[in-house]
């Protein structure tokens, strides 16, 4: 069952103990630019575990699961790989619980105000101002 919010959603993850609960992220908001925001999938994700009592299994960023199946698969080693992203709650976090490097990127969701913001606890290896620019970094 993936995470919607709807009453038969949860009404088979109540009623159907094999029932998968599963949701693609628990982001709070979504952006469409700097300043519009809009409820995220983990506003329904929430009301899905307030109504049925149980927690999903997170299969999108900051969650591992998918990078976890793609190193098991294709023998990846995470310590050579960066993970590009413009968001720190969901890309950088993702990269950084699986090992990579994280190179953020602030043409998107996160502003080098909110980067440099005392209170911000997650910190990218590295940051550019756009994505073309690692090109450069990479002396292509």
């Amino acid at each position: 069952m993936l995470a919607v919010l709807d009453m038969y959603g949860t009404l088979c993850v109540r009623e159907n103990p094999g029932c998968l609960f599963i949701a693609t992220n628990r982001d709070a908001v979504g952006h469409m630019t700097d300043l519009q925001e809009w409820p995220g999938a983990g506003c329904m994700v929430a009301a899905m575990c307030g109504s049925t009592e149980k927690e999903p299994i997170v299969v999108g960023k900051p969650s591992t699961f998918l990078m976890d199946f793609l190193q098991q698969k294709f023998q990846i080693s995470c310590p050579k790989m960066c993970m590009v992203g413009d968001r720190l709650d969901t890309d950088i976090l993702f990269g950084q619980n699986a090992g990579c490097k994280t190179l953020l990127v602030l043409s998107g969701v996160t502003s080098q105000s909110t980067l440099q913001d005392p209170s911000n606890d997650i910190k990218p290896d590295y940051y550019t101002n756009k994505v073309s620019d690692i090109l450069e970094l990479l002396g292509a």
